[in-house]
């Protein structure tokens, strides 16, 4: 059975750290591509960061980069997403999405572009919210 399933959310404070994980079963991972999205409030979703899985390439939004890294654990078909330094503004809903390779590529700047069902699988969502 095909399952993506987040983790890891809840409420932190402004400058507080967050670990989000992402569990992928039921198709080849090394196969694959998995994306990071997130959808604030009132917002459209966006894009935040994916990764190749097995060769490990990294793709993040401009915005992002510097407080979010995306990482792998191939054995445990996983993924992470360490958030640092957040501020109230990255409160919201966050997607993990899986992607076949096979006629995406590399995870980069294009998979963010992609529309929804440009992907294979998504998660539910874990609902993250930065507030004093």
């Amino acid at each position: 059975q095909v399952q993506v399933a987040e983790s890891g959310g809840g409420l932190v404070q402004p400058g507080g750290s967050l670990n989000l994980s992402c569990t992928a079963s039921g198709f080849p991972f090394n196969d694959y591509g998995m994306a990071w999205f997130r959808q604030a409030p009132g917002k459209e979703r966006e894009g935040v960061s994916c990764i190749t899985c097995g060769g490990g390439a990294t793709y993040y939004a401009d915005s992002l980069k510097g407080r979010f890294t995306i990482s792998q654990d191939i054995a445990k078909h996983m993924v992470h997403l360490l958030m640092n330094s957040l501020k109230p503004e990255d409160t919201g809903i966050y997607y993990c999405a899986a992607r076949s390779r096979g006629w995406a590529g590399t995870c980069g700047a294009s998979w963010f572009a992609a529309q929804e069902y440009e992907y294979n699988y998504w998660g539910q969502g874990t609902q993250v919210n930065v507030s004093a």
